[in-house]
């Protein structure tokens, strides 16, 4: 072979390893969502024996002598029991993701965080008082309460859902995780 056919070789075999930054839900042996892990831990812990793929993305991994489709949902072979009932942390991108990148005052694009009550006045960092906002309203209300200016809330800012932590870690959700997700929620 060439070495400019050796480097395309080699080349095309580096991107065909690299796995995208696709993600993979893990269910618990009760099918439960327990967490989300990189494409290339899942493949990891399937070779290994200790998840069964339940489905699998069109992104595909291979080495010298194997080639296998990137998991999307496995399922752990054994039962992890999870100590404690998740709560999803207040941090600007899960308070993005819950507000939909929108400011809660005029529905602009969102591009920093408000606490409704400012912390200087006692305020606390918590889901029912942190909303997006847009650098505008952010400026018009500063340090004041909600009722000394002219701004509304477009809704009342709330916890999100027991799975949302699942929204965060993953971006986007994948269809292929709907069915699981579907299941839990009812």
């Amino acid at each position: 072979m060439s070495k400019s056919g050796h480097a395309q070789h080699r080349n095309r075999s580096n991107r065909a390893c690299q796995p995208s930054n696709e993600r993979a839900l893990v269910l618990n042996a009760t099918f439960e969502p327990i967490g989300v892990i990189s494409g290339r831990r899942a493949v990891v812990l399937a070779l290994y024996q200790k998840v069964d793929v339940l489905a699998a993305s069109d992104s595909v991994i291979s080495s010298e002598n194997y080639q296998m489709a990137l998991p999307s949902v496995v399922r752990l072979r054994y039962f992890v029991k999870v100590p404690y009932r998740r709560e999803t942390p207040v941090t600007r991108k899960a308070i993005f993701g819950r507000d939909n990148g929108r400011c809660q005052y005029c529905g602009r694009a969102a591009e920093n965080i408000d606490h409704v009550t400012p912390r200087s006045r006692g305020g606390l960092h918590v889901w029912t008082n942190v909303v997006a906002c847009c650098q505008r309203c952010n400026t018009i209300k500063s340090d004041h309460l909600l009722k000394d200016t002219a701004l509304k809330l477009r809704s009342i800012p709330a916890a999100p859902s027991d799975l949302a932590w699942i929204h965060i870690a993953a971006g986007s959700i994948p269809r292929a995780w709907d069915e699981y997700l579907s299941q839990r929620a009812a």
